[in-house]
């Protein structure tokens, strides 16, 4: 899908259709106003038949409007006037290209942008608008033999902004949009992706077709070997089970002004499948265990919205990519590790497993004497008994840190909620035998997951981000969501203050 923005009057639109906003009560947004007072109130006449009545998400698709040079007009329901929400402003948007994709029109000028969403500016209208068809449009059929028929006539949506002066808003929203829905793309293609093919190897691929892409990044393979020279035990336990070796991928962007500044380091969680290992998982499914590759998806797809919109940042994405397997060789309960940091665990359960991977890759990440490091991860199932589906859960040891990401996640509307960590939480976390548990029983597991994690982290300003209810669906609509990309893009652009 093409995406432009412009400023015009409706009378000169001469384009496949308008879609213009509809009030409950049938009362007209502005453009819709203009509209029906240029066709001299055909407009009015068809609402007061019934036809519609404003209610969020309804259309009618009208032909030759009169004294209207579009081919047609597109009237969608958008509720009560100024109680619009983001979701609503999203679903309608959604219904107006469902529509037209039915039609013949292959362009369609936008006004909805007009729209009063509650504390929402144009820009964001605009960047919803892309957002929201981007998602509706976006099908994995990769591995399909015969692939489904879609009828998308539609091919390009103009967004039009009231005044010239927002013009330069507009403009940015497009680019942010776009690049932050690509990433998203990106992310969900390989999260979709089925777990023999996409295995750590495949994610350093992706790493490395990064830097061969954009001039600005590179990117770094660390193998096996080099773990076991670093002392990364932790990590490696977790892989020694499977028969796919595990690589960490470091994708360096380096567009600051200074190229002193101390980067961002995102890491992400990148069990390409992870079985449960010896404290294997029930076989329902489990399946959808290729997703907990999440984290490393979301870092991934994040990084191509970040080069796309080439961000004034030092930022570094980590790949933890990793395989959790049970066999001869596969790590046990009772087994007690030496973590990168020095530090001891105590596996009580091998399907706690997410943790000792990223445990010896936020000390592998001190090397870069990063300004902050945010952890993205599908770690915990406790996470989604706490927030269900819609909150990614959010951790951190500093609270300037916390606030950021909460406020992105706001702006973005991709949610999350802090959870709390303490000395409390510490103590369910001991072991009688080492210094460290890798698991704090039934309890506030979310939340002693991260406070495991926060032992390793007393180098940096450090965030966690639990994922597992947020990464992706399940059922009929299963498939992976893309997120958190738009809130970490979103954390990025704060801090390059665009």
């Amino acid at each position: 899908m093409e995406f432009n923005v412009k400023n015009g009057s409706i009378e000169k639109q001469r384009t496949g259709c308008v879609i213009v906003g509809v009030y409950e009560t049938r009362r007209f947004s502005e453009s819709a106003e203009e509209l029906d007072r240029l066709s001299e109130g055909y407009l009015s006449n068809i609402l007061r038949k019934g036809d519609l009545d404003g209610k969020v998400g309804q259309t009618l698709l009208l032909h030759h409007v009169p004294n209207v040079p579009a081919d047609r007009v597109l009237l969608v329901g958008c509720g009560k006037e100024r109680e619009l929400t983001e979701r609503q402003y999203k679903q309608l948007t959604q219904k107006a290209v469902q529509v037209l994709n039915e039609t013949g029109a292959t362009e369609a000028v936008s006004f909805l942008s007009e729209l009063h969403v509650k504390g929402r500016s144009t820009y964001w209208n605009i960047r919803f608008a892309i957002e929201a068809i981007q998602e509706l449009l976006y099908s994995y059929n990769e591995f399909k033999s015969v692939k489904p028929e879609t009828k998308r006539e539609l091919r390009r949506v103009i967004f039009n902004v009231a005044n010239r002066k927002e013009l330069a808003e507009a403009e940015r929203a497009l680019v942010h949009g776009q690049a932050v829905t690509l990433g998203i793309s990106f992310a969900k293609n390989v999260a979709n992706c089925p777990p023999n093919v996409c295995n750590p190897a495949y994610l350093a691929k992706l790493a490395t077709q990064l830097a061969e892409d954009y001039n600005n990044i590179t990117t770094t393979i660390v193998d096996e070997k080099t773990m076991a020279e670093l002392g990364m035990n932790a990590y490696l336990a977790v892989s020694h089970g499977s028969e796919n070796p595990a690589y960490l991928s470091v994708i360096e962007f380096k567009n600051h002004p200074n190229p002193d500044a101390k980067p961002i380091v995102l890491v992400g969680k990148g069990l390409t499948f992870d079985s449960g290992g010896i404290s294997i998982k029930p076989s329902e499914s489990m399946d959808e265990m290729k997703y907990d590759m999440g984290g490393a998806a979301s870092v991934y797809g994040t990084m191509k919205a970040l080069a796309e919109m080439d961000l004034p940042l030092n930022v570094i994405g980590v790949l933890a990519g990793c395989e959790n397997m049970p066999d001869g060789n596969a790590y046990r309960p009772g087994d007690i590790l030496t973590t990168m940091n020095g530090l001891t665990v105590e596996v009580l359960n091998t399907d706690a497993e997410g943790r000792l991977v990223l445990c010896d890759t936020l000390t592998y990440v001190e090397r870069f004497d990063p300004e902050l490091v945010i952890d993205v991860a599908t770690l915990t199932g406790a996470c989604m008994i706490a927030l269900g589906a819609h909150n990614s859960g959010l951790m951190s040891t500093h609270n300037n840190l916390a606030h950021d990401l909460l406020n992105a996640a706001e702006e973005a509307d991709d949610k999350a909620w802090r959870l709390p960590l303490g000395e409390e939480y510490q103590e369910q976390l001991k072991s009688n035998f080492a210094d460290l548990a890798n698991i704090g029983g039934r309890l506030g597991g979310a939340i002693t997951a991260g406070q495991f994690l926060s032992n390793f982290t007393k180098k940096y300003a450090w965030a966690h981000l639990d994922i597992a209810g947020t990464a992706w669906k399940s059922g009929a609509s299963k498939g992976a969501t893309g997120r958190p990309v738009p809130l970490l893009s979103q954390f990025l652009i704060n801090k390059a203050k665009l």
